[in-house]
């Protein structure tokens, strides 16, 4: 609880709709709020107006240009909502060397990718059966991945936290499996004395070296002290995990990202393919689709993006939302895409809508970048483009609920807040923010913005400034 504030006055309802406040003023129970958690005026941005209002009722600091962290996913899947619609959907095609006969392909057979932001193990193994059905038992050459949708240089996972191997560090690919990602479950084997890892799921090619010891003692201690390691980051086809288990721990999981995305790829057909019953002679290579005009011999559809989105938005998936800026940019100026032309369709569409881009800094369409910008007015901005849309119900069925679920799900939980506002949430080292719709008391809609760039703004100072703005506006 803040010293000298609380919810009694944060939601004091008042006697009549506020006017307009100046670039300085904020309602008295924020101010006190910024005062109390000691974080610097200059830091903080914030942006309440009512929907269908000319003005809004709190403009703090409101053309600062500042670090939105995954807030920013909010431009980039208005703009592919608006630029690709919500039936849009992705295709992973197959192509085959020679034509089947008797089950056989007497040569290649091609997977070209399209940039599916979502080919989970699910879809996958739909593929793999779709092609069984189809009458392919055996392959004769090699699995053949045609990666050529998009041209990007390579990266650095690491380059942003020094953390190579989580799943949010993950890379765009055109033809990314399951996110590149392997769940390790430890526990205690029955009967003690040593420590069993089990990864989900079980990729052939994939080493696994077990040094895990089991030791004595309550459960506890960070990762339980499971260390993980990829060794080899160019192949990344060896995971170790090593350190002492606690024995009073019933499982732990990790999910971390290993292999290259082709090797992936590959090592879950071969594990698909051989449950079932086909058989494939060679091993994997990259290489174009020969006639990239010919018809696939079959073609994989994706989940509409109007679903995809709520799994981009709720849950802040970086890659998922980095794969939509560059279908964007893909679909309005042409194959391969890059990131400048996702970055040129984002601001396309922004404009083609009214929000102004003066200033903006798209350096990570998702919002993983410690140099990305945009002002309160921007954001808030699309949030009212977003509101006037014709998809306006995809795009605010795609932001998380507090109390309920995605990012927000343990925020204002048991509060009279929760479950009353669609909401995408932002966090980086110093960077906090929120924006989204608020339902008030009355019934009105208000659109909410808070940007906090300050030192420690992560560690919990940042939501605790939001909520005492998202309070004060259901209250309005």
């Amino acid at each position: 609880m803040l010293a000298g504030w609380s919810p009694a006055v944060a939601g004091a309802q008042p006697e009549s709709a506020p006017a307009p406040r100046s670039e300085a003023a904020l309602p008295a129970p924020v101010a006190l709020a910024l005062r109390s958690l000691d974080l610097p005026e200059s830091g903080v941005s914030v942006w309440v107006q009512r929907l269908g209002d000319d003005a809004p009722l709190v403009r703090f600091n409101a053309d600062v240009p500042r670090n939105p962290a995954s807030t920013l996913k909010l431009v980039t899947t208005f703009a592919a909502l608006e630029g690709l619609g919500p039936a849009y959907t992705w295709h992973t095609d197959v192509h085959l060397a020679t034509p089947l006969q008797d089950g056989v392909v007497a040569g290649d057979v091609w997977l070209r990718g399209h940039g599916d932001p979502f080919l989970v193990a699910e879809e996958y193994w739909k593929l793999t059966d779709a092609l069984r059905r189809r009458g392919l038992r055996r392959i004769e050459g090699d699995l053949v991945f045609d990666t050529s949708f998009f041209d990007l240089p390579p990266e650095d996972r690491g380059a942003f936290d020094d953390q190579p191997d989580r799943v949010y560090n993950l890379p765009p690919h055109p033809l990314l499996v399951n996110f590149n990602a392997v769940r390790f479950s430890v526990r205690p084997e029955e009967g003690g004395g040593a420590v069993s890892v089990a990864p989900d799921p079980p990729l052939p090619n994939l080493e696994l070296a077990n040094r895990l010891r089991l030791y004595r003692a309550p459960c506890g201690g960070y990762q339980r002290g499971v260390a993980l390691a990829v060794r080899d980051p160019d192949v990344r086809d060896h995971v170790l995990l090593e350190g002492r288990f606690p024995d009073g721990c019933d499982e732990y999981a990790l999910t971390r990202t290993v292999l290259q995305p082709e090797s992936y790829a590959f090592g879950l057909f071969d594990l698909y393919w051989h449950q079932l019953g086909g058989e494939i002679a060679g091993r994997w290579r990259t290489a174009p689709v020969p006639d990239p005009e010919a018809r696939p011999f079959l073609r994989h559809r994706s989940r509409p993006l109007g679903e995809l989105l709520r799994l981009v938005n709720k849950y802040s998936n970086n890659v998922m939302t980095r794969h939509l800026g560059l279908t964007l940019g893909a679909e309005r100026f042409g194959a391969p895409a890059t990131e400048d032309k996702a970055r040129d369709a984002i601001f396309e569409v922004l404009g083609e809508h009214g929000v102004d881009t003066a200033g903006l800094v798209v350096s990570n369409s998702a919002g993983l970048s410690r140099d990305s910008r945009i002002t309160a007015r921007q954001l808030a901005a699309v949030l009212d483009a977003g509101w006037r849309s014709p998809f306006m119900p995809e795009f605010l069925s795609s932001l998380s609920i507090p109390g309920l679920d995605g990012t927000m799900r343990r925020r204002l939980a048991g509060t009279p807040a929760a479950g009353r506002m669609h909401l995408k949430t932002g966090s980086l080292d110093h960077v906090s923010a929120v924006a989204g719709y608020v339902l008030t008391r009355d019934g009105e809609r208000v659109m909410v913005v808070v940007l906090v760039n300050a030192p420690e703004a992560h560690r919990g100072l940042g939501e605790d400034l939001e909520d005492v703005v998202l309070r004060w506006a259901m209250d309005l």
